[in-house]
């Protein structure tokens, strides 16, 4: 049995929690400074080049620091006052934003972005460690929830107005906007009360003290029964959905015949499922530590993958994608509170940046292969292929992890 009441009661506890309201605050607003952001960087630089090409090269500039750094960063998200680190990370990428105001060609432009892409290595996994730190286990999925649902909500306002908006006011002026969020983003933290990480001291120094605790995060994750195993499934999935994703726009072309604002709408409905995804996880349970709930939902999108390349029919796309989005956002809310639930906090920096790096490299890996299969065996082919891989990735997480049981674990503790 389930009633509104059940999940609108967690939502309104977590977000009066005064430790973790400044953090959602100020995530909230950061995120419609992200969406404008990124709309008017791409904007920029096309129109600066002209150029497809130089467009993809801005795309891998900033997915490249993500396999660079995430090593170090997750040592020092562990080693260091993760606050200060939410904070640097805040500034560092505001004064970068106005950077690109004053960028003087497109290779400056590259760099900053680049540079802004490093920062936000950092500050993500970062946010995961923090939230278990500053909620109890038991607010963990409502915690995630309000995040992810917020900031699609947000996602989805600032894609709309983003056009006009940014043809009025120039893409500049977007960027100085951005700068502001962060630098809101960073006020708000420093209100936040967030326990430091106690870490044992070592006799190592410098980089040999960086290289060992890189060394001893990895073991962690190799040797953990449940993070070896789901690294595994993660990085299947990536390689089924990473191409799958960075191509939709050539499957709503050549397969479903839509014109570009068709495009726009199989976007905006993927954004209306992955608001409304936690809503209804929440309208059923709130034991997230329920594997189906993880891995149920790589099959459910595998099938819709197949499906929507089997029937060219736009209602029909429509609706798949609607689910799609319903399945992401359920899923990563899920993962979420499981690996912010049950990683010790002393490693929780660089196992989730070691989870960003992996999936980061094998999305790469599923973009370019993807893009060649198109070419050779047409789009329909690669979503057969992605989905049914996607598929497998579901059915292995079941049998690896099905039956996993959790320790009981204190998040404040």
């Amino acid at each position: 049995m389930f009633s509104f009441r059940r999940v609108i009661v967690p939502y309104v506890t977590i977000i009066q929690n005064r430790h973790y309201f400044p953090l959602w605050l100020g995530q909230l607003i950061s995120s419609l400074g992200d969406t404008l952001n990124y709309i008017a960087l791409v904007i920029y630089v096309y129109k600066l080049t002209g150029s497809g090409f130089d467009l993809s090269k801005l795309s891998i500039f900033q997915i490249i620091p993500i396999l660079i750094i995430s090593p170090i960063a997750g040592v020092i998200i562990d080693r260091f006052h993760r606050k200060k680190v939410l904070i640097a990370a805040d500034v560092v990428r505001a004064l970068l934003l106005l950077g690109l105001v004053f960028a003087p060609n497109v290779t400056a432009i590259y760099a900053l972005a680049m540079l802004i892409a490093i920062a936000t290595t950092f500050f993500r996994p970062t946010v995961q460690a923090v939230i278990p730190a500053i909620v109890k286990e038991n607010e963990l999925l409502a915690a995630n929830s309000v995040a992810w649902s917020t900031e699609q909500l947000v996602q989805i306002i600032g894609s709309a107005i983003a056009g006009g908006l940014i043809l009025f006011i120039g893409p500049k002026a977007a960027f100085v906007f951005n700068a502001g969020t962060f630098l809101f983003s960073a006020l708000m933290i420093s209100t936040m009360q967030v326990p430091e990480v106690s870490l044992p001291e070592s006799e190592k120094k410098g980089w040999r003290l960086y290289l060992g605790e890189m060394r001893d995060g990895l073991k962690y994750a190799l040797k953990d029964a449940f993070v070896s195993r789901f690294i595994i499934v993660q990085m299947i999935a990536s390689l089924a959905v990473g191409g799958t994703s960075a191509l939709l726009v050539v499957l709503s072309q050549k397969h479903l015949k839509l014109a570009p604002a068709g495009f726009s709408t199989l976007l905006l409905v993927i954004g209306i499922g992955a608001l409304l995804g936690p809503f209804l996880l929440g309208l059923f349970t709130q034991n997230y530590k329920n594997m189906k709930l993880l891995f149920v939902p790589y099959v459910i999108r595998g099938i819709g993958d197949i499906l929507i390349a089997l029937v060219a029919s736009y209602p029909f796309a429509l609706f798949l994608l609607f689910v799609y989005g319903l399945n992401t956002s359920t899923g990563m809310v899920v993962n979420n509170s499981i690996m912010q639930s049950t990683v010790p906090d002393r490693v929780k920096g660089r196992v989730f940046t070691l989870m960003d790096m992996t999936w980061s490299i094998m999305e790469i890996a599923s973009i370019g292969l993807a893009g060649l299969l198109a070419d050779a065996i047409g789009i329909r082919a690669v979503y057969y292929l992605g989905g049914s891989l996607l598929i497998f990735a579901g059915i292995l997480g079941l049998v690896l992890l099905g039956r996993y049981q959790f320790e009981h674990t204190n998040a404040l503790g």
